[in-house]
């Protein structure tokens, strides 16, 4: 599924993200980025964690901007407002869900 994102991101304007696992109260999405694309402002409705396996991104919220490399995480509360920069080449991983 990895290698699908990565090749599609080649010909795309936008950040690619396909669902890599998910079940009834959780999924976890791969998301890949090419430097300078913008996931735009959305809302997360689930208890969400963002984690950066490669590159780095800024994670924006209204009062808050986090920047992240590899290996890096921020927790995503539900029905905030926020949006994903890529600072270079990234991929990440989102995972969503009750505990």
């Amino acid at each position: 599924m990895i290698k699908e994102i990565l090749t599609q991101l080649e010909t795309s304007l936008h950040p690619v993200a396909k669902a890599i696992h998910k079940g009834n109260h959780f999924r976890v999405l791969a998301i890949a980025f090419k430097e300078g694309m913008v996931l735009k402002e959305h809302k997360a409705h689930w208890p969400s964690k963002l984690t950066v396996l490669s590159g780095s991104v800024v994670y924006q919220e209204t009062d808050r901007t986090i920047s992240l490399s590899q290996y890096d995480c921020v927790d995503i509360f539900p029905e905030v407002t926020h949006q994903v920069s890529a600072l270079e080449d990234s991929l990440c991983l989102l995972s969503q869900g009750e505990g």
